[in-house]
């Protein structure tokens, strides 16, 4: 995983972590790495706003999606353009399918 984010950074390429997904691996191990990570200055954390948490929603309600962090990811790399990087892109690609998905 280090590997591919000095590689974005090389590249000059944006990096956005939605605050869920801190709060998921806050919950783990991988506090220490996490921690690393979002500290650092090219690193953008996505806020779920209130039209965010709205358009969230109701893409639960079209996909049928339950997790709202995961649809969150998802939202946010649509917007920005970005790959996903994820230990479970089945998930990511159930809510969309054009995403680029990178096996974490």
């Amino acid at each position: 995983m280090q590997a591919r984010l000095d590689e974005v950074r090389r590249r000059g390429a944006a990096i956005c972590v939605p605050a869920g997904v801190v709060a998921q691996a806050w919950r783990g191990p991988r506090q220490v790495r996490m921690a690393r990570l979002i500290k650092s200055s090219d690193v953008d954390i996505a806020l779920m706003t209130l039209s965010v948490a709205r358009t969230v929603g109701a893409i639960c309600a079209t996909t049928g999606h339950t997790d709202v962090v995961d649809v969150h990811v998802a939202l946010c790399a649509r917007y920005r353009h970005h790959a996903v990087v994820t230990s479970d892109p089945d998930d990511i690609a159930r809510i969309d399918p054009t995403l680029r998905l990178i096996r974490a």
